[in-house]
Order: C-alpha cells, then structure tokens, then sequence
C-alpha cells in the first residue's frame, strides 16, 4: 500500500525549506509517494533585494514547482510548512490556503493527516503559536492533526516542541543535525499514521468484514429488542 503526502511550504531565506525537505526524506522512507512544493511568493522583488539571503534563496528555488490546489486534492496527507511572522503563518502560506474553500465545501479536505513545521529566529519568537495558528485551519477542514508530540527522544534533542518541528536562530548554514532529524521524524510519523489510517479503512470497507458488522449490529438489534419485550413481559 502506498499513501501520497504532499509537503507544501513557504521559505524566505531557505530554513524552512531545509525542513521541508527533511519532512519529504522522512515521509519517502515509508514508500510513500511525496511531493514537494513551494507557494507563490507575493513580496515585491524590491523587498526581496534587500536582504540577499532572501534573494539567493529565491533565485535558488525558482525552478521548484508551485502548488496549486491540484496538490491538495491528490494527496492523502498534507505536510505545511512556514517561518513564523509575529505568531502567525506568513501570508503567502496562508493566501494559498485561503483558495482552497471550494475542496473544503466539497469535503475533499476531511479525515487527512495534516503536521506542521516551522521556524524562528528567537526561542521565543513564535513557534508554537505558529503551529497552533494553523491548526484551527485543519479543525474547520475536519482534517486530522498529527503532531510529533513527546513520542521519540528525538524531539526533545530538537527542542522538545510536541506541535511540531521548529527550527531557532538565523544561521547561514540552516537547521541543525537534531533539528533535521526531528522534521524526517515528523515526516516519517505522518506516512506511517496514513498508512495505518488506510489500512484499517480498506479492512472496514472489505465485504466480509462489512457483512459480519452488518449481522452484528442486526443480531445485536433483534437480541437487544427481545430482551426489552422480555422484560416488559415480565
């Protein structure tokens, strides 16, 4: 069996996207079938030039394809990644999740795993409020959050953030070895929980299976109703 996981993120200065792709690695490592995509940009080349850490990364990621909503729809499991901004995802992550209302409306987006990760330049900058931010998008999705919570001691080297992977501190050469191991955790933590998801919703959906539920619930029914007419006739 194989799952579809589609990693989705916006990174101005490249950290993030060094998670994002940790969190494709992880999720490969189960067999499952992953794409990795970057949203739209929307701040202004003037804005972007400022910064050159901002503009090689830029540059450096233009060729890496864009998501779309196509992106949503495909995947079985969604992975969102963001640098934090005062608390909050960046706009440009947001303004594509913003788009995808038609998929919600029509259910598309309901019952699949859903992680966050995300980056800041302080301790304290912002992280988990970030990650939290985000999930009350997934609550109204109906999607199904999937934190790293404290299941491998691999999240407490990183940091020990339960919501999910957050890389600290501005370094040129990106998140560190814990970190990266974290957000491959968190990716490989995701497929497994859809692959399991699948798993036990194909063995529900299978004939036998579903007949001796359906003769279950009926005996279960006929014995339930003569025990009350038993009862009342005694």
């Amino acid at each position: 069996m194989t799952v579809k996981v589609a990693v989705i993120h916006y990174s101005a200065t490249g950290t993030v996207h060094a998670l994002a792709q940790a969190v494709v690695e992880g999720a490969a490592s189960t067999g499952a079938e992953v794409r990795l995509r970057r949203v739209a940009e929307l701040a202004p080349d003037s804005a972007i030039d400022r910064n050159p850490r901002w503009r090689q990364h830029a540059d450096a990621t233009a060729s890496l394809e864009e998501a779309t909503l196509d992106d949503l729809a495909w995947a079985d499991a969604f992975a969102f990644g963001t640098p934090s901004r005062f608390g909050a995802p960046a706009a440009q992550l947001k303004q594509f999740i913003d788009q995808a209302s038609g998929l919600w409306e029509e259910g598309r987006l309901a019952d699949k795993p859903v992680t966050v990760f995300t980056a800041a330049f302080n301790r304290h900058g912002g992280s988990e409020a970030t990650i939290l931010s985000l999930s009350n998008v997934f609550y109204h999705w109906g999607a199904l959050i999937v934190p790293p919570g404290y299941t491998d001691p691999i999240v407490f080297a990183a940091g020990g953030n339960p919501y999910g992977t957050s890389s600290t501190g501005g370094s040129e050469d990106g998140p560190d070895a814990p970190t990266l191991a974290a957000a491959r955790y968190q990716g490989e933590r995701l497929a497994r929980t859809t692959l399991r998801l699948h798993a036990g919703t194909q063995a529900l959906s299978a004939p036998d299976t579903a007949n001796g539920v359906a003769n279950g619930v009926a005996n279960g029914v006929a014995n339930g109703a003569g025990s009350e007419l038993r009862a009342h006739s005694g």
